[in-house]
């Protein structure tokens, strides 16, 4: 999908710094107004760090004098993500800016002016706008960007397979024993296919996994990158050269990136994951965005889930009426 044209007017987005709030909200507003926004993370005093999003007796004071005094001055626009981030957006449309909340904020969504969900968290309502699985710079001018900053990657022998490593969740475990499995699975891949393995882990990865991609794969082209002694995160050459993706199942937003670039992707057993992501999982496999690992990794056709644009669309003609 294009990009939307950008907006003019400033904006602000609001988080608490968490990196996946972070990304949500900073691709929204790219996609929105490249390079035009104010990011704000937020320091929240208690009372309203336990609280929010709802309201107390002082709450203009709960992010500091700094917001405080922000608020005199709103922007047009607020985007906020996550529970911090609500109440801030709250702050801030009652003194006249236009909010867009991000994720569930767990109170009636007609407190914001749009709340953009998850559709596995089932949230309605005339102002919320869903989408499956979490927002993401992803698209293809990002993709052709990447491969450009990562040109090496294009003299590996293919197929080139990326493999996405989370950890173990509330909703799914991801330990030492799942990743033997997935590892056996994929040497079996490579002593069919050949090719090379890109693999990435991510700051939830179990230590004993990590201890174990130390050495698992060195005789195999291509890459492991576990941290900063490994070099820059080459997390976005993964996704662009792939010629397949290989998901743990433990991670909405990790899964939501790989799916959005054209690259087949592959969740390692879906089975083991309950509530909520289960229930993004299971759409994903129902539009066949997604298949389950198994041996074979056989390509498949597949149309890239770019959900940030859309959602720019939608919000632009709001903001346009």
């Amino acid at each position: 999908m294009d990009r939307p044209a950008p907006l003019s007017e400033p904006f602000w987005t609001l988080t608490d710094g968490h990196a996946g709030n972070v990304r949500q909200a900073e691709a929204l507003a790219d996609a929105l107004a490249p390079g035009s926004h104010a990011s704000h993370v937020l320091r929240p005093r208690a009372p309203w760090r336990w609280w929010a999003p709802r309201r107390l007796p002082g709450d203009a004071s709960a992010f500091g004098a700094a917001f405080r005094t922000a608020l005199a001055s709103p922007p047009r626009v607020a985007i906020g993500c996550g529970r911090q981030a609500a109440l801030a957006t709250r702050l801030l449309r009652e003194r006249g800016a236009r909010t867009v909340q991000i994720l569930d904020p767990r109170l009636d969504p007609s407190l914001w002016d749009w709340v953009v969900a998850p559709a596995h968290d089932g949230l309605s309502g005339p102002n919320v706008l869903t989408v499956q699985g979490s927002l993401n710079p992803i698209d293809d001018a990002w993709l052709a960007q990447a491969r450009a900053d990562f040109t090496a990657f294009a003299d590996l022998p293919g197929p080139r397979t990326a493999v996405l490593l989370g950890g173990s969740s509330a909703h799914a475990r991801f330990d030492r024993n799942a990743f033997e499995v997935l590892a056996g699975r994929l040497e079996a891949m490579l002593a069919r296919d050949g090719g090379s393995l890109l693999i990435t882990a991510s700051r939830r990865t179990d230590a004993q996994v990590r201890a174990a991609l130390r050495h698992r794969f060195v005789e195999t082209p291509g890459l492991t990158w576990l941290d900063g002694r490994d070099g820059p995160n080459p997390y976005p050459g993964l996704l662009a050269w792939a010629d397949r993706l290989v998901c743990s199942p433990d991670s909405v937003n990790m899964i939501s990136e790989a799916c959005a670039t054209r690259a087949p992707v592959f969740v390692f057993d879906p089975s083991r994951v309950r509530g909520r992501p289960r229930r993004f999982i299971d759409a994903l496999l129902a539009r066949g965005r997604i298949r389950a690992m198994d041996g074979k990794l056989a390509p498949f056709d597949v149309e890239p889930l770019q959900e940030t644009a859309r959602v720019a669309t939608l919000l632009r003609e709001r903001l346009d009426s």
